[in-house]
């Protein structure tokens, strides 16, 4: 049952989000960013998703981090992630069993906002194929915790998706929609993959009770929503994360 605190209209911190830039400077200068203090990567493929109305180029820093503490990042080719989320999870679907067969192991994901949702589901979907899925600031309680004015993007997504006749449903983003993808993000998670949740409670975009569930090892870090994915702490608990054992090893 959502509570009233989810129910209630929520602005968000618009102005508080433009601090992503301050993040992504202490980052630089800061001793995670060569690799000190962090677990070395076992050469694991990592699958990286972008979040909503994001593409892949907004995770180039983080793609370049992890392979130099040692493991294999690959974008999924995503322009923006405004596309029917079925389709989209089918995109990262693909480049998960393409990995799998290359490696002959199973790999990792991550993804930030919207890009956690796809993480989650993927991993629920095909346990055999993925060991850790790591969400940065996606709400993973029931995808809408989200601020008014993002409510607001998504309506508009959702209008020129149904414009243009690549909504194969009238619910499409919408909670109510029987797609692949919302089947496999409400399915309980297995217990063959390691989630981890990282948020902060300055989320000025998404309402942060909601990454905190359960099943997860939920980490929390100081920072922006957008920030996430360039903060040094949420680095820091990535690596951590990608270097715990496999579920069941």
């Amino acid at each position: 049952m959502r509570s009233e605190t989810q129910d209630a209209r929520w602005w968000g911190r618009p102005l508080a989000e433009t601090r992503w830039a301050l993040e992504a400077s202490r980052l630089l200068v800061d001793p995670v960013i060569v690799g000190q203090g962090v677990p070395r990567g076992d050469g694991r493929a990592v699958v990286l998703i972008p979040g909503f109305l994001a593409g892949d180029q907004t995770l180039l820093m983080l793609a370049g981090w992890l392979r130099s503490i040692g493991y294999r990042p690959q974008l999924c080719g995503f322009a923006f992630n405004v596309d029917c989320a079925d389709r989209a999870l089918e995109r990262v679907e693909r480049t998960v069993v393409r990995l799998h067969a290359r490696q002959d192991r199973r790999v990792a994901v991550i993804g930030h906002s919207r890009g956690g949702h796809l993480a989650r589901a993927v991993a629920a979907r095909r346990p055999e194929l993925v060991s850790h899925a790591i969400s940065l600031g996606a709400d993973l309680q029931d995808l809408y915790g989200i601020s008014a004015p993002t409510k607001g993007a998504v309506g508009a997504a959702r209008k020129a998706l149904q414009a243009s006749r690549r909504s194969p449903s009238p619910s499409c983003f919408r909670r109510g929609c029987s797609c692949g993808f919302m089947q496999a993000y409400r399915r309980p998670f297995p217990e063959a993959v390691r989630l981890t949740s990282i948020y902060s409670r300055g989320d000025g975009v998404v309402r942060w009770e909601c990454s905190v569930v359960p099943e997860a090892d939920c980490i929390e870090v100081t920072g922006s929503h957008i920030g996430l994915i360039s903060n040094r702490k949420s680095y820091r608990a990535i690596a951590r994360a990608l270097a715990s054992p496999e579920a069941g090893a």
